[in-house]
C-alpha cells in the first residue's frame, strides 16, 4: 500500500509539471490573438472585404504640387456648347459591283488566238480579247451571204418577193449580233463576200482584268466565264459602324478616307448605301462609301480609316475624353472641390466627338475636372481607402479625408514575482 501511494503521487506530480506550461501557453495565445473579422453576409460583401481597392471604395484625394507634377495631372473645365460627333471606323476597298463585267461567249468554239493573256492587264472598251473558230459562226456567215445573193437576184421582182429576201438578210445579221459579232465585222463580211474562219471578240467595257479563265487552243462552251473585268475608276469602301452611331449617318454624307499605303493622302467620298441588316454578333451595320479613283491608287483589298463627321447637336455638357475613367460598371470623373481635394463622381456619358465626350448627368457647367492621369488618381484614391488613416504617415504622398484617430491602447506590465 505504501509503495502504491508513492507511485500515484509521482504520476500526479509529473502530470502537473507537464500540463502547467501547456496550459499557460494556451491561455497566453487566447489572450493575445487578434479579434476575428466579421463574416460577410453575402458573396458581394465577401468580395468587398477581400478587395479594398475596388472602384466602390474611391475617396477624395489631396495631392501636393510635387505629386501632381510627378504623375502629370492636368485640369479642364466642364463646357456647355454644341458637340459635333465624329464616327471613326475601318473599311476595306472593294470593286464597284455596278462596274464589273464578266465576258462569256454565246457560242461554242476553239480559241485560235489569245490577245489578252494575263491577269491585271488594263483594257479599254473594244480591246480584242481572243479569236474564236466556231462552226456555228461559219454557218451563220454562209447564211448571211446566201441571203444577200438572193436579195440581189430578186431586186427586180415584186414587192412581196423583195421584202421576203430583205427579211432573210436582216435575220442572218441579227443572229450574228446575238452572238456578239460586231457591226464592223458583219459589214466586212457582206462587203467582201468571204466567210471568215475565226471571229474576234472584244472587251465589253474598259477596266482591269481581274480573272482570266482561258488559254490559247482551249475549247470553250457557251456561257463559260472567260474574263472578269472591272472598271476601277470608282471604287467602294465598306466599313462597319456601331448600332449607336447609325442614327447620325445618312446617305450622301461626306466621308474622309485615309490609307496606310498612301501616307498624306486624304480622299473624300460619300455614303452611297447603308445596309438594311445588323450583325447580331458585333452589333454593327455595314456602310458603303464611294471614292473616285482616277489615278488608280486605290486597289481592292486595301484597308482604310474612315472619318464621318456628323452635324453638331444641341448644347450639351462635355469634358475631355481623358477625364472619364471607365471602370466597366460605371464611369468616374474627379471634380476639383473648393478646398482643393479631388472628389470622385459617377457620371453618365453620351456621344463622343473628337477629343471630347458628352456628360449627361453628374457634373455642372463650370466645374473643373482632372483631364489627365485620371487612372493614377483613382488608384491613389482606392489606396487611401485601403490604408485608412495611414495616408498621412511619413513617406505617403496621399492625403485622404481625415479620420478620427484612435488612441493607442497601453498595456500594463505584469507585476514581477518577489524573489524567494
Amino acid at each position: 500500500m505504501i509503495g502504491g501511494s508513492r507511485t500515484a503521487r509521482r504520476l500526479v506530480s509529473l502530470a502537473l509539471l507537464i500540463g502547467a506550461p501547456v496550459l499557460a501557453i494556451v491561455l497566453a495565445w487566447r489572450i493575445t490573438r487578434p479579434a476575428p473579422l466579421p463574416r460577410p453576409t453575402s458573396e458581394a460583401n465577401a468580395h468587398d472585404a477581400m478587395s479594398p481597392l475596388s472602384g466602390d471604395s474611391a475617396r477624395t484625394v489631396m495631392l501636393d504640387a510635387r505629386a501632381q507634377r510627378r504623375i502629370g495631372v492636368t485640369y479642364a473645365p466642364v463646357l456647355l456648347g454644341a458637340l459635333g460627333r465624329e464616327v471613326r471606323t475601318v473599311g476595306q476597298v472593294s470593286v464597284d459591283e455596278t462596274r464589273l463585267r464578266i465576258f462569256a461567249p454565246k457560242v461554242d468554239g476553239w480559241v485560235e488566238r489569245l490577245y489578252v493573256d494575263y491577269v491585271g492587264k488594263p483594257v479599254a472598251r473594244g480591246t480584242p480579247l481572243f479569236a474564236l473558230y466556231s462552226p456555228m459562226l461559219v454557218t451563220a456567215q454562209e447564211e448571211l451571204l446566201l441571203a444577200r445573193r438572193l436579195a440581189d437576184t430578186v431586186s427586180g421582182a415584186g414587192v412581196e418577193t423583195r421584202t421576203g429576201a430583205a427579211d432573210l438578210v436582216a435575220s442572218a445579221r441579227q443572229r450574228l449580233r446575238w452572238w456578239d459579232v460586231t457591226e464592223q465585222d458583219i459589214a466586212r463580211i457582206e462587203r467582201t463576200g468571204v466567210v471568215e474562219r475565226t471571229m474576234t471578240f472584244y472587251a465589253p467595257t474598259g477596266g482591269v482584268v481581274l480573272e482570266k479563265n482561258v488559254t490559247a487552243g482551249q475549247k470553250v462552251m457557251a456561257g463559260d466565264a472567260l474574263y472578269r473585268i472591272a472598271d476601277l475608276s470608282l471604287v467602294w469602301v465598306d466599313g462597319d459602324v456601331y448600332e449607336r452611331d447609325l442614327a447620325s449617318l445618312r446617305v450622301g454624307q461626306d466621308v474622309v478616307a485615309t490609307f496606310e499605303a498612301l501616307p498624306g493622302e486624304r480622299l473624300t467620298g460619300r455614303i452611297a448605301y447603308i445596309y438594311p441588316t445588323l450583325s447580331p454578333d458585333t452589333r454593327t451595320a455595314r456602310v458603303r462609301i464611294t471614292l473616285a479613283n482616277a489615278r488608280g491608287l486605290l486597289k481592292p483589298g486595301m484597308y482604310a480609316t474612315l472619318l464621318m463627321a456628323t452635324d453638331a447637336e444641341q448644347r450639351v455638357l462635355s469634358v475631355p475624353r481623358g477625364a472619364v475613367l471607365e471602370t466597366g460598371g460605371r464611369n468616374l470623373v474627379f471634380v476639383v472641390r473648393r478646398d482643393g481635394q479631388l472628389e470622385p463622381r459617377q457620371v453618365d456619358i453620351g456621344a463622343a466627338a473628337g477629343d471630347r465626350i458628352e456628360i449627361i448627368r453628374g457634373v455642372s457647367a463650370g466645374d473643373t475636372v482632372v483631364a489627365s492621369a485620371t487612372f493614377l488618381i483613382d488608384a491613389e484614391s482606392n489606396l487611401g481607402t485601403a490604408l485608412g488613416g495611414m495616408g498621412n504617415m511619413p513617406g505617403m504622398d496621399v492625403n485622404t479625408k481625415p479620420v478620427v484617430p484612435v488612441p493607442p491602447v497601453r498595456s500594463t506590465p505584469a507585476p514581477s514575482r518577489p524573489r524567494r
